[in-house]
């Protein structure tokens, strides 16, 4: 899997998003749209588990999801020279096919997760399970690439990284007809002997519009509450680079917590 081997540049490529803003941002929502504080949450592709951790460093029961040995491997490493090594759950698991042991009060997904969601039927399996482990209200708070940075930021550009022993290059292709980007990644792995592997793979990701993303989340059950473009809750456009979208888990709440109540 291409991500285990550019786990060491995930970091670095998104060394401008400070997490902290995230989750002030996830609290910001959590205030406005749920009733009481949730206390279990699950952080959806977590990868590195940056977030995670914020989360955990501010009270949240936490639980991180992610396909990649390596990235997961990252975050546990990183929480436990935190102090959160117990205190996070890590699952080494696809994010169309995830499993719990219960159910949570809310689930982040973040740093354009979603958009990986490139193949048919993916948005939709991924969208449901997560209907199926929230609890009756609880949220669910992701966001996505919009247009213009498949036009822009992505379009036909190359980039190229450099960390340690590792050097990448990615290679864009987008297809504004089928609203889909391919990744041409290629790793140069530095051995001791100056010679270099190479390694490579093709990522893809789909840019969803706004509407689509609706009409698959209330399939699943979901109430859509927002669709904003940045931390200030301005509404998203076609211009917006990036769209955080907030929805409320709707389903019966079970009898007995109900007798509860």
């Amino acid at each position: 899997m291409i991500y285990d081997l550019i786990a060491p540049f995930y970091d670095r490529v998104n060394q401008n998003i400070n997490p902290s803003d995230f989750v002030d941002f996830y609290e910001q929502n959590f205030t406005k749209w749920l009733k009481n504080k949730p206390e279990l949450v699950l952080d959806l592709a977590c990868g590195t588990g940056r977030i995670t951790r914020e989360l955990a460093r501010r009270g949240y029961d936490m639980t991180g999801v992610d396909g990649s040995v390596e990235m997961l491997g990252r975050a546990r490493d990183m929480a436990e020279k935190e102090g959160f090594g117990s205190e996070i759950l890590w699952l080494l698991q696809d994010m169309t096919d995830f499993e719990l042991y219960g159910t949570v009060d809310a689930v982040v997904s973040s740093l354009d997760s979603i958009n990986h969601l490139s193949e048919h039927g993916e948005l939709e399996r991924t969208f449901a399970l997560v209907h199926n482990y929230l609890n009756p209200d609880g949220l669910f708070l992701f966001d996505v690439n919009g247009k213009h940075k498949f036009e822009t930021v992505y379009a036909e550009n190359t980039y190229a990284m450099e960390e340690g022993k590792y050097f990448c290059v990615w290679e864009n292709r987008y297809n504004p007809r089928s609203h889909l980007c391919d990744f041409y990644i290629t790793v140069f792995e530095r051995q001791k002997d100056g010679r270099s592997l190479r390694h490579e793979d093709v990522q893809r990701e789909r840019m969803f519009p706004e509407r689509a993303l609706t009409r698959a989340l209330e399939t699943a059950g979901f109430e859509v509450l927002a669709a904003v473009s940045d931390f200030d809750f301005t509404p998203a456009t076609d211009e917006s680079d990036r769209i955080f979208i907030a929805a409320r888990c709707k389903k019966p709440v079970p009898e007995e917590e109900r007798d509860k109540g």
